[in-house]
């Protein structure tokens, strides 16, 4: 065979296979492509109080922050309580989240105290244990902020979505209920791009904030809660 002939043959096995790298090489990527928005290993163990990198908001409420990063097995986490009260931290991620990219919200958490008689479809008994929300803040201010949480409820069944009952800006998404899991915990996922969309019939902007709560102000009770790792995933 002469070397232009060999050069051919070369050329129509090599090209092909390097294409073949090429794709799996990216597809791999892109599998294992995450955005890590909270391990609390960066946070001081022992820390009480909203953990360094977020912002207390009290919604004119009292707020006691009883939070407190603690390390359980191999993982570190955040450990929150309520005591008739109202504590929400949030942490701006404006620029770092490409829903198109990472749709799949990925959390690890347990509830062990719900609030009694808490219940999220009734305006007055609105309290919920373990809350994380994914906010779009809207342009002008007056059309109000886009919010969808994804939350630990006492009595409304799982795989429901309910409207919030004290204000338009927030649709609840319940992903674990009452007390079947109470105690251990489980990993949850969620696909933002597909939520958002279900919700609000349009595509998605990128979110701007992530938020997590914990209340037992309406029901005049506690709960108790804990939060692992919170990402965003490749499908």
């Amino acid at each position: 065979m002469c070397l232009t002939g060999l050069r051919a043959v070369l050329h129509n096995v090599v090209a092909p296979l390097v294409v073949l790298v090429m794709l799996l090489f990216l597809n791999s990527a892109t599998a294992d492509r995450t955005v890590v928005i909270e391990h609390w290993t960066s946070q001081a163990l022992g820390r009480r109080g909203i953990p360094f990198g977020w912002t207390g908001e009290t919604f004119g409420r009292r707020a006691e922050f009883d939070f407190v990063i603690e390390q359980e097995a191999d993982q570190r986490i955040l450990h929150l309580r309520s005591r008739n009260e109202h504590s929400t931290i949030v942490k701006d991620i404006t620029g770092t989240v490409s829903l198109k990219e990472t749709p799949i919200l990925q959390w690890t958490w347990k509830v062990t105290m719900l609030p009694k008689g808490g219940d999220l479809r009734r305006k007055e008994t609105t309290d919920i244990a373990a809350q994380l929300y994914v906010v779009w803040p809207r342009v002008p201010k007056f059309l109000g902020a886009r919010i969808i949480g994804y939350v630990w409820d006492g009595a409304a069944p799982p795989g429901a979505i309910v409207p919030s009952q004290k204000t338009g800006t927030i649709t609840f998404i319940v992903i674990q209920s009452g007390s079947e899991n109470l105690g251990t915990w489980v990993t949850e996922r969620r696909n933002v791009y597909e939520d958002y969309e279900r919700i609000f019939h349009e595509p998605p902007d990128q979110p701007r904030a992530i938020t997590l709560s914990i209340d037992s102000n309406d029901t005049h009770s506690e709960a108790e809660s804990f939060i692992g790792p919170v990402m965003f995933r490749a499908p």
